[in-house]
């Protein structure tokens, strides 16, 4: 691997401090706001105003400063040190609110506004408001690519949608305020998830059927709880909880208490709903979804909304049907451990039975799967997966590795953690053996980590002033239980489609080549950027493939064929239950920012909404059945997807699963391995990220307009 010992980039440090975290941070926003007064000097809104001129320095500007920028909010996800999160979560602010100053500049959009008046650009938009922009539309403005008049439009656009198409005074006062109250808001939601170090106890009675690696991890009590064991409402605790506790009040406790967790959200969702109202209503537009949506690929609320309501017709009849087995297979539990049975299914009870009846029907044990999957091995399998479909090489930096890349020679500075595994990425010889960047995977929960698991990018790649790329670096920050004296991390069949899903974004991130760092690799529109990593999970339910990532951790063996084709006849098994708990996020999302006046959303009793919804479309009974009013949970308040930028988007999750079905289906069914494909695909939509229009991207890779014929087939519903 000598060819791969010497990246042509130095790796990221990590070497912050509670002091330079915020200093850095301020000295970023004090660079572009000097850029950018010197501009505004120098330049006069006139024909002197040019694409070169006035937003090829701010573009320069926000390359080199997203280098840095990613990583001082970064650390707030990840630090072991509560001191350095707080300071990460204090640069994100500062630079949260910088940019909301930016954003709402009026000398700077007199400048940008001149340019895209001078380039022709708004004539052509005038004539066709949905006109694509094209190589010879960007040429015939005078521009040197789709891409820089994809950001000219973009830029031009997003001042008037950040206030400056308001008149001066009250209202855009009042539209800046709310922009970075929300800011605040988001912030302050997100640190509250990840500092959670709520818990409850229990005996081991209580938690009989809950697996022994799980216990063994579980802190012991002293004192009052002498004899019980505490159980955080961390993934690795929580879901196997909900999935093997035998005692059904000890899952409703667990999950009652884990929807009421976060309780100091709740005011902070109301307060976020009720300004994103009011901001989208300033501007002139019905509610906030019609305004976050006509910049998607949906376009408009009706298409999003006619999407989830018809999926909820065709789903409902078959969740009632999966509620009706799952009933039966409660009740004879019930009967056999001699447990009353009030002929109700509980939400408390969804992830036991289902588990169980995977266990009883298909004589699947997934604690028995999870062996052939430890983690180590898996991850080796899944890169060699990418590696032969994309023309990638991954090399696992040694320590040695580490200090001779290190710009300050030392190992531990390229890491923020010490569990966390670092990869040089390269291309193959077939793709000309450059480098790629880097990727880093931080597997394991800790005390302040994000709890869930998401890909970051750190450093995006793009094209520097000098010509040359700047390479990109992203990471994987995911929650699998950690290793034991034992055995090592082994991952449950879901858990593998999870990292390979986040993989997926990871790969995503990696192959970008575009000129500018703001449409680097996932930076798509979000109801296609689940696209590519749904698509991937394929993956994890084709035979073949499953054979090569699984390698049992005390004897070496490959995952046996029947098991494989036990496991893979589960896939679709409650498959409409999961996907009526995707549409319930999606309904809620949809109503709470589509409400028909402000004052109808100030009384929106939000709590009871979300419960009352999760009721109508799951089909599921709640609390409510034993007497609890609706408002007995306030599970909005765990759902940071909803703050954190899925805001009127989650049903993209959904929408997103149309183009990766169609994708699969049409290119790599019947060869998953394929790598003439694997490498066409990479480069026709990865590659490009958000620098073209996603759907001319999505059209030139399968030769077509895409079908949600093959989704609803894979759901095993007429099209």
């Amino acid at each position: 691997m000598a060819k791969y010992a010497n990246p042509p980039q130095d790796p990221p440090l990590f070497t912050g401090t509670k002091d330079s975290i915020v200093a850095d941070s301020k000295a970023l926003c004090d660079n572009t706001r000097s850029l950018l007064d010197k501009l505004v000097a120098e330049i006069k809104p006139n024909d002197a105003a040019t694409f070169e001129s006035v937003l090829r320095p701010q573009i320069e500007d926000e390359n080199q400063s997203s280098l840095s920028a990613r990583i001082l909010g970064f650390y707030q996800y990840v630090s072991a040190d509560a001191a350095l999160r707080d300071a990460s979560t204090e640069a994100e602010k500062i630079m949260d609110e910088f940019g909301i100053e930016v954003s709402m500049r009026e000398d700077v959009f007199k400048l940008v506004d001149a340019v895209y008046k001078n380039s022709g650009l708004a004539e052509s938009k005038e004539q066709d408001k949905d006109r694509l922009i094209t190589e010879e539309l960007a040429k015939s403005t005078g521009l040197e690519s789709v891409e820089s008049a994809r950001l000219l439009e973009k830029e031009h656009k997003s001042y008037i949608k950040n206030g400056l198409g308001l008149p001066e005074g009250e209202k855009r006062d009042r539209f800046k305020e709310i922009k970075k109250k929300l800011s605040q808001i988001s912030i302050a939601f997100q640190k509250n998830l990840n500092e959670e170090n709520g818990g409850l106890w229990f005996t081991l009675e209580e938690l009989d059927g809950v697996p022994q690696d799980v216990l063994d991890g579980l802190e012991k009590g002293t004192g009052e709880n002498e004899g019980k064991l505490r159980l955080s409402f961390k993934y690795p605790d929580l879901f196997p909880t909900l999935k093997f506790a035998k005692n059904p009040e000890t899952r409703r406790k667990v999950f009652i208490a884990n929807e009421n967790k976060c309780n100091d959200n709740v005011e902070l969702f109301r307060e976020a709903i009720e300004l994103r109202d009011e901001a989208a209503r300033l501007l002139g537009y019905p509610d906030h979804a019609t305004f976050r949506i006509e910049d998607k690929m949906a376009k408009t609320t009706k298409t999003v909304l006619d999407f989830l309501n018809d999926l909820k017709e065709r789903l409902g009849p078959g969740g009632l049907k999966e509620i009706e087995h799952l009933k039966e297979l409660k009740k004879k539990d019930h009967e056999e451990r001699g447990l009353p049975y009030d002929g109700n299914y509980y939400l408390w009870d969804h992830r036991y039975y289902d588990r169980l009846m995977i266990e009883k029907e298909y004589s699947i044990d997934e604690n028995a799967i999870a062996e052939y999957f430890p983690i180590t091995s898996t991850i080796e399998g899944m890169l060699k997966i990418f590696e032969t479909l994309f023309g990638l090489v991954f090399n696992q930096l040694t320590p040695e590795d580490r200090a001779r890349i290190s710009p300050t020679g030392k190992a531990e500075d390229i890491a923020w953690h010490e569990d966390v595994i670092i990869f040089s990425v390269w291309d193959d010889k077939s793709e000309g053996e450059g480098f790629v960047g880097y990727l880093y995977l931080d597997l394991h929960p800790r005390q302040g980590k994000y709890g869930h698991a998401a890909n970051f990018n750190l450093q995006p790649g793009f094209i520097q002033a000098n010509g040359s790329r700047r390479y990109p670096a992203t990471a994987l920050v995911c929650n699998f239980s950690k290793p034991t004296k034992e055995k090592p991390s082994l991952l449950k069949h879901d858990e593998v489609v999870t990292l390979f899903h986040e993989l997926g974004h990871g790969i995503h991130d990696l192959v970008g080549r575009t000129q500018y760092a703001r449409y680097h690799g996932t930076s798509t529109v979000r109801d296609f950027v689940e696209a590519p990593s749904q698509m991937l999970e394929n993956w994890c339910w084709t035979p073949s493939q499953l054979k090569s990532l699984s390698k049992h951790y005390k004897t070496g063996e490959s995952i046996p064929d029947d098991l494989i084709e036990k496991l893979i006849s589960t896939k679709h098994v409650n498959d409409a239950l999961f996907n009526l708990r995707q549409l319930h996020f999606g309904l809620f999302d949809m109503t709470v920012h589509t409400p028909k006046s402000h004052e109808e959303l100030k009384k929106l009793d939000i709590s009871k909404l979300y419960n009352d919804l999760r009721a109508d479309i799951s089909k599921i009974k709640g609390p409510e059945e034993q007497g609890e009013a609706s408002n007995w949970g306030n599970g909005q308040a765990t759902f940071g997807h909803l703050i954190g930028g899925y805001d009127a988007g989650y049903y993209g999750y959904l929408s997103s699963q149309v183009y990766s079905t169609d994708m699969f289906y049409t290119k790599f069914k019947k060869d998953p391995m394929n790598g003439v494909e694997g490498r066409r695909y990479r480069h026709t939509v990865l590659a490009k990220g958000g620098s073209r229009d996603e759907m001319v991207s999505l059209e030139e890779f399968l030769g077509r307009k895409p079908s949600s014929e093959a989704f609803y087939k894979e759901l095993g519903l007429e099209g």
